[in-house]
């Protein structure tokens, strides 16, 4: 297992390769175990429900289902490419994610 944690919650991401390359979106689960993501309004998987004590009606629910985190790329806020994640350590010891194409530290939008 790849220990690449580039990309983390909260980041907005770019699909580059697949069925639903150039979608773009946040973050909102990381799965490492399996080298996944789950992105937000991207990659929609329908399932069918029962129902149930909580959910009173059944049906076809549509929600988003995840992606190998190697088919997405972090979306720098400042140059606005997909980027490679570097990282580095500043002089007063915190640690700060850097984009490979224009150099500047990676911020959530």
């Amino acid at each position: 297992m790849a220990s690449s944690f580039a990309i983390r919650k909260n980041d907005f991401v770019v699909v580059i390769s697949g069925k639903e390359k150039g979608k773009t979106g946040k973050v909102l689960r990381v799965l490492p175990k399996k080298e996944r993501v789950i992105i937000e309004k991207v990659n929609f998987i329908k399932k069918h429900a029962r129902p149930t004590s909580q959910q009173k009606q059944g049906g076809i629910i549509e929600k988003e289902g995840p992606l190998h985190w190697s088919k997405v790329m972090v979306l720098c806020s400042k140059c606005e490419k997909p980027t490679r994640v570097a990282r580095k350590t500043l002089s007063d010891g915190a640690k700060v994610r850097l984009c490979k194409k224009c150099g500047e530290t990676l911020e959530k939008k």
